[in-house]
């Protein structure tokens, strides 16, 4: 195993409160907070206000199914804009501790099958965040031309480099569009460690296990004056750094694309 389990399983009756409160919220808190985000979106300034929907639909789940979450950070980041934050990919809880834990508003690149699901697709869409068709190649490239447009714009935007979830806590090959935006943008790399999530909820299990969960922000890399020629070497870098915030082991290397998007 790559993640050394807690020696100390909480116990049966806070797992059952945790799974049954918590995939309760999943189900209708979503739902009902995504409605919000859709009604915020509409009012003016639009859109502006989907982020801190989310945040709070982010800090119930969490309270929701008993998670601690501890946030940590190697430099100051209140108030951080205009960078691309690079984290690992656990568990379907990866995005609630990160929306609980990020600085400032920051769009994600996510998987285009949430955009599909009704009510929480169309919040997504009015909150801006650019959904990544894994399996078209030009749907990726326009959701590289969406990412750079936010940047552009001063919005920050995070992205999973390993585009799947790890099923052992290891880090997985990263595909280097995170790199490319910065690169192409100017602008810093923010390494993040997800660390205790993997043990929270199983890939193909329901049950919630209630234990503390961490959110470690690395210092940003600043790629200015970098070329892509270097880009396979900066990748390399930016996953040890990400797998150590982790407390994380690496995979073994197999053939990624160099491109996220």
């Amino acid at each position: 195993m790559a993640r050394i389990l807690a020696t100390d399983p909480p116990g049966l009756v806070r797992t059952i409160a945790a799974t049954v409160c918590g995939n309760l919220f999943l189900v209708a808190g979503t739902l009902a907070f995504a409605t919000a985000a859709i009604v915020a979106a509409l009012v003016p300034p639009f859109g502006s206000r989907v982020h801190g929907v989310a945040r709070t639909w982010a800090r119930c789940l969490l309270a929701a199914s008993l998670l601690r979450l501890e946030v940590e950070s190697e430099v100051e980041l209140a108030g951080a804009r205009g960078c691309v934050y690079v984290a690992n990919h656990e568990s379907l809880f990866d995005i609630p501790a990160l929306l609980a834990a990020l600085p400032g508003p920051t769009l994600f690149l996510a998987k285009a099958s949430l955009f599909r699901i009704p009510v929480f697709g169309q919040a997504l869409r009015l909150g801006g965040f650019v959904p990544v068709d894994r399996g078209h190649t030009e749907r990726r490239r326009g959701s590289f031309r969406s990412a750079l447009a936010h940047l552009g714009r001063g919005v920050s935007v995070l992205i999973f480099p390993e585009e799947e979830r790890s099923l052992d806590g290891r880090l997985l090959p990263f595909r280097r569009g995170g790199l490319l935006l910065a690169l192409r943008t100017g602008l810093p790399i923010v390494p993040v460690g997800l660390d205790g999530l993997l043990e929270v909820q199983k890939r193909t299990s329901f049950v919630i296990r209630p234990r503390t969960v961490h959110v470690r922000f690395g210092a940003p890399i600043d790629l200015a004056g970098q070329s892509v020629r270097r880009i396979h070497a900066l990748s390399d870098a930016l996953r040890a750094k990400v797998a150590e915030l982790a407390r994380a082991e690496l995979a073994p290397e197999v053939a990624a694309g160099d491109d996220l998007v």
